[in-house]
């Protein structure tokens, strides 16, 4: 599925598009920025990109109180800002104003070290490297500066630097709705698979997204084409895995907690028993109609060996969702030897916690989409608490905080386990769930808790989860999930069927 990405570029205070980069080109198609966010809100789409064009040609800031009235109360749109952030006090200002992220291209061809400084400082998953080209060159300053920088090698130097999200825009396409260079992004994708590439400039009808999404372009703004009506907000809404505007479709998720090639199941991370052989399990699943399929090996980070690397391609042999595998990953190689066998992610934790930087090296080379973070966190007397070695370790790391971390380091989404719910099956941690979820921007897989239909719609609504994950409820034969998935979509939460 394509990410959507509306845009809203600023020129004084005012919402306007460009053709061609050329200021004196210009159209102004809502005078109220803020109205114009709400919109997009209500209309299904969750990002926003904003572009302070006045800033650009100005070199500094200038719309940040616009950015600012956008993300204070009015949306809860994840807004990535950018243009004229030139210096340590823009980008304090961009943030500051509530841009969850910040597209920064003039100053990657100035100063390449003050911006290494701040994908160090802010993490990489809230810079987005601007690539704007004009014959095979990188343009800076508002597009009204042709630098020596090739893109492919511009592009290089960054990815090899941490890098994980790039906008690129072809300027002779933009504003010009003849339809997107899809050749250059396509190009881009092959050359670097695990990065986000989002394509910018010349969508001149949904068509054209849907011509991106076929070769596998990530992400794609749109500007112009909508602001025209080029572009059906229904369609959109479909290309991004929306549903008659009840939001993205949310993930149900069975998961497998082996020990010794079986499948076992307790209460608070004890008393296991068994629920039968994993590779049976995994088929009726992807059979039945779980989205995703999660595989733990819950005492190989306690017993300090490797996962079962047999079972991973047994059971990957016989399904066709997504996979995701954990349980004893501490370096690159593992997970190579499990992408190998068949895993589509790969799940940390107790590694993790041990070695931070491990999610840094795994996003880096397979891309976010492949790290799965996942958290096993109880609420002790003093707080949520993380814990390591399958619940056996306390560590004293809190779970927002690191939460926060792994997001910034790169992981694709987090997996949050409450060891005080898991097995209990009165609900799942949707208090903690719904801070997890305003306060990191990739997805909250809910992890723990799940005895009724009505938990899965709570930790949905009430714990505004993306996924939700349960093992004994499944396995035991106390919920079907085609019946699940029915009762969700009965609820008017959106769920594939």
């Amino acid at each position: 599925m394509i990410d959507i990405i509306p845009a809203i570029d600023l020129i004084g205070g005012k919402c306007v598009r460009l053709t061609k980069g050329d200021y004196g080109q210009k159209t102004v198609y809502n005078d109220d920025p803020v109205a114009q966010a709400r919109e997009f809100e209500a209309q299904g789409f969750h990002r926003l990109h904003v572009v302070d064009l006045d800033g650009a040609k100005s070199k500094h800031i200038v719309n940040d109180d616009v950015l600012r009235r956008i993300t204070d109360d009015a949306t809860g749109l994840k807004v990535d800002f950018g243009g004229g952030i030139k210096s340590d006090d823009d980008i304090k200002k961009a943030f500051a104003a509530g841009a969850a992220m910040v597209t920064v291209g003039s100053i990657a061809v100035t100063n390449p070290e003050l911006f290494i400084v701040w994908l160090h400082r802010y993490g990489a998953e809230k810079i987005i490297l601007g690539a704007d080209v004009r014959d095979g060159r990188v343009s800076i300053n508002g597009w009204k500066e042709d630098s020596s920088e090739e893109l492919l090698p511009f592009l290089k130097k960054y990815v090899d630097a941490g890098v994980r999200n790039v906008l690129c825009t072809d300027i002779s396409k933009d504003g010009t709705m003849q339809g997107p260079a899809v050749a250059l992004y396509k190009r881009l994708v092959d050359e670097y698979p695990h990065l986000n590439i989002i394509a910018s400039g010349g969508v001149s009808s949904t068509d054209d997204i849907v011509e991106l999404d076929r070769e596998g372009i990530p992400s794609t703004v749109v500007g112009k084409a909508w602001y025209e009506g080029k572009v059906s907000a229904e369609k959109c809404r479909s290309l991004m895995g929306y549903d008659n505007s009840r939001g993205l479709a949310k993930r149900i998720i069975p998961c497998l907690d082996v020990k010794n090639g079986e499948t076992v199941k307790g209460v608070n991370f004890v008393d296991l028993r068994s629920a039968g052989d994993p590779v049976e399990l995994g088929k009726a699943y992807s059979d039945s109609g779980a989205d995703e399929l999660v595989f733990l090996d819950i005492t190989a980070s306690f017993e300090g060996r490797k996962t079962f690397t047999d079972m991973v391609e047994r059971v990957a042999r016989e399904i066709d969702i997504p996979f995701t595998v954990g349980g004893g990953i501490n370096e690159l190689d593992d997970v190579k030897r499990l992408l190998d066998a068949g895993a589509d992610k790969i799940s940390v934790n107790s590694a993790a916690l041990r070695n931070p930087h491990l999610i840094n090296e795994i996003a880096s080379e397979y891309g976010s989409q492949v790290c799965v973070c996942a958290i096993d966190a109880r609420n002790d007397a003093d707080g949520w608490h993380c814990y390591i070695k399958g619940g056996r370790e306390r560590t004293e790391r809190g779970l927002f905080d690191w939460a926060k971390e792994v997001a910034d380091r790169g992981a694709g989404e987090i997996l949050f386990t409450s060891m005080d719910h898991d097995g209990v099956k009165n609900g799942f941690a949707n208090d903690a769930l719904a801070k997890l979820s305003d306060e990191v921007a990739i997805p909250i897989i809910a992890s723990g808790g799940a005895g009724q239909k009505e938990h899965f719609r709570d930790a949905f609504l009430k714990g505004k989860a993306d996924a939700a994950l349960a093992a004994s409820v499944f396995h035991f034969g106390e919920i079907a999930i085609p019946d699940l998935k029915k009762y969700l979509s009965e609820e008017g939460i959106n769920v594939r069927i």
